[in-house]
């Protein structure tokens, strides 16, 4: 799925929560490729306690959400937690 494409400081501090509402925690940064500009993670801070438990990469404390997991960009950030894995 291709999203439209947004400043970074735009979806910094955005809640990340999953396509059944289940909330993750807020995006604290993103990274990405540094030659095409291609997102590769959403890192997401102060994990809730059903975040943390979640089977996903961590850096700094914060989880490292893949680019292919985002559903949807909007009020929320909205992620599959099936293509998370």
């Amino acid at each position: 799925m291709v999203l439209e494409k947004r400043p970074a400081k735009e979806i910094v501090g955005k809640l990340v929560v999953t396509k059944e509402g289940k909330k993750i925690g807020l995006v604290k940064d993103i990274s990405f490729e540094a030659r095409s500009g291609e997102l590769i993670h959403v890192v997401v801070a102060s994990p809730t306690a059903y975040g943390a438990s979640l089977n996903v990469e961590t850096k700094d404390g914060g989880l490292l959400v893949p680019y292919s997991a985002i559903m949807a960009i909007g009020d929320f950030v909205v992620i599959s937690e099936e293509d998370m894995r």
